[in-house]
C-alpha cells in the first residue's frame, strides 16, 4: 500500500510540477513500480531482471497496437474531422438558431443546441468549445448579449462533447473496464439530451435574473427555418444511420466508425469542402490525435497493471466492504473526490487515474460499469468548467481574448448548478441513465 501511494505522488508531481504528459508519466511510474514489485531495489539495479517488467510494458503496447477493437478511435476522430472540414458547424449553428433566437437568451439556447449537435459527430468537448467559439461569440456580441452569458454557454455546451456518443471519453472508458461501447453509446444518449434540456434552463434563469444579458433577436419565418434544416439533413441522416446502426446491433461499433467515417468523406465530397491539401491535413490531425489517445491509453494500461500487482483495488474492496455505510454514500463519496480532483487535474488526467482504482469497488457494491461510466464522464464533465482549471474556460479565453477568465467562471455558474442537479438525478434515480439500454438489450 506504502508503495502505491508513494506511486501516485510521484506520479502527480512528475504531471503537475515537471509538466510531463501523462501517458508518459503513467507509463514510467508503472514500469518502475511494477519493477519494484518484483524485486528491484537499490542494490540490485545491475542484477535485476528486467525481462520482467519490460515484458509487461511490450505486452501492453503489442497487445494494444494490433487490438482490431481499438480502430474504434481513429475511425471516429476522422469522422468528426472530416464532418467538422464540411463547414458542419455553422450550419448546425444556423439551424438552432432559426427556431430558437425570438426567444430571451435564444441566442445562447441556439448556441446550446448546435454545441449538442456538433459533439454528437465531433466527441471532443474542446474542439466542440474552440469551433463554437468562433460561430457563436460573434451573433451573441451583435445583440448585446453580456461577455458572462456568451462565454458560459460555448464553455458549458462545449462540455456536452465527451458523454453525447459517440465519445472518445466513453470508448476509453469501456476500454480499461472492459464495457460494451455498445452499452455505453446507449446509455449516455438520454443524460446528454437532458443535459442539453437543464443547460437551456439555466439560459432561461440567467435571463431571468438579468433580462439584458440575453435580449431576444427577430422571429425568423417558417420557410426559413425549414431552409436552415436542410442545411444539416445530411449530417443528421449520418448521425441516425451510425447510432441507430449500434443501437439495433445492426453492426458492431467498429463498424459503425468505419461507415461514419466513410459517410462523412463522402458529404464532404459532395459539399466540395475537401481539396488535396485539406484531406491530407484531416488525416494528419486524426492520425496525430489517434496516436496521441494510444499512447495515452498504453500509459494507463501500464499502470493499471502495476497498481492491481500491488493489490491496491482489492484493498479498497476490503476496505469499502468493511464499513457500515450504505453503498450509495461509497458512490457520493467518489464522486466528491471526482469534483475536488476536476479542480486541480485535467479531465482526461482525471479518468485515466481513478478509474482502475474505482471500478472493481463499483462492481463489489453492486452497481452496473454502463451506470457508473455514464456517471464519471458527468463529473469529468464538470471538471472542464470548475475553477481553477476548468479547461473548456481556458481554450475559450485563449479564443475570445478579451473576456476575462473570471467572467467567464461567473457566467458557467448556473451551468454548474444544471450539471450537479442532472448528476443527482442519475446517481439517485439510476434506471434514467440504464432504461435505454435495458431497452435494447435485455
Amino acid at each position: 500500500m506504502t508503495l502505491v501511494l508513494v506511486g501516485f505522488a510521484i506520479l502527480l508531481i512528475m504531471i503537475m510540477l515537471f509538466r510531463i504528459p501523462i501517458a508518459f508519466a503513467m507509463g514510467i511510474v508503472g514500469f518502475f513500480g511494477f519493477a519494484i514489485l518484483n524485486g528491484l531495489t537499490w542494490d540490485n539495479i545491475d542484477s535485476f531482471r528486467w525481462k520482467i517488467p519490460l515484458s509487461m510494458a511490450s505486452n501492453r503496447i503489442i497487445d494494444t497496437a494490433k487490438d482490431y477493437g481499438l480502430s474504434i478511435i481513429p475511425l471516429f476522430i476522422l469522422m468528426g474531422n472530416l464532418i467538422t472540414r464540411s463547414g458542419l458547424s455553422k450550419e448546425l449553428y444556423e439551424a438552432s438558431y432559426a427556431f430558437l433566437c425570438h426567444r430571451k437568451g435564444g441566442v445562447a439556447m441556439a448556441t446550446i443546441a448546435a454545441c449538442g449537435g456538433f459533439s454528437a459527430v465531433s466527441g471532443s468537448s474542446l474542439a466542440t468549445a474552440a469551433t463554437m467559439a468562433k460561430v457563436a461569440m460573434p451573433p451573441m456580441r451583435k445583440y448585446g448579449y453580456s461577455d458572462a452569458l456568451a462565454t458560459a454557454s460555448i464553455a458549458a455546451g462545449g462540455t456536452l462533447g465527451i458523454l453525447i456518443p459517440p465519445s472518445v471519453m466513453l470508448i476509453v472508458y469501456g476500454l480499461l473496464t472492459e464495457t460494451s461501447i455498445r452499452e455505453l453509446f446507449a446509455a449516455g444518449l438520454i443524460p446528454g439530451i437532458l443535459g442539453i434540456v437543464l443547460y437551456l434552463g439555466a439560459v432561461k434563469y440567467t435571463v431571468w435574473r438579468n433580462p439584458d444579458a440575453g435580449p431576444s433577436a427577430e422571429r425568423m419565418s417558417w420557410s426559413e427555418r425549414l431552409r436552415a434544416l436542410k442545411g444539416v439533413r445530411d449530417i443528421l441522416g449520418l448521425f441516425v444511420l451510425v447510432m441507430g446502426g449500434i443501437y439495433l446491433g445492426i453492426f458492431t461499433p467498429t463498424e459503425a466508425a468505419g461507415i461514419g467515417a466513410g459517410g462523412a468523406f463522402i458529404i464532404a465530397l459532395f459539399r466540395r469542402s475537401l481539396s488535396l491539401s485539406s484531406l491530407f491535413k484531416t488525416l494528419a490531425d486524426s492520425a496525430r490525435t489517434s496516436a496521441t489517445l494510444f499512447v495515452i491509453v498504453i500509459g494507463a494500461l501500464i499502470f493499471s497493471d502495476f497498481i492491481n500487482r500491488a493489490g491496491l483495488p482489492s484493498m479498497m474492496v476490503d476496505f469499502v466492504s468493511s464499513l457500515d455505510v450504505a453503498p450509495i454514500m461509497v458512490i457520493f463519496v467518489i464522486l466528491m473526490i471526482y469534483i475536488i480532483l476536476g479542480m486541480v487535474l485535467e479531465s482526461f488526467s482525471m479518468l485515466l487515474l481513478t478509474i482502475p482504482v474505482f471500478f472493481p469497488i463499483v462492481v463489489d457494491l453492486g452497481y452496473s460499469l454502463v451506470w457508473f461510466g455514464i456517471v464519471a464522464v458527468i463529473v469529468v464533465e464538470i471538471s472542464l468548467i470548475t475553477p481553477p482549471v476548468g479547461m473548456n474556460v481556458f481554450v475559450l479565453s485563449g479564443i475570445i481574448k478579451d473576456v476575462r477568465t473570471g467572467t467567464i467562471f461567473k457566467g458557467v455558474l448556473p451551468f454548474w448548478t444544471a450539471d450537479l442537479i442532472r448528476l443527482f438525478l442519475i446517481v439517485v434515480i439510476a434506471p434514467l441513465s440504464l432504461w435505454l439500454p435495458s431497452l435494447i438489450y435485455d
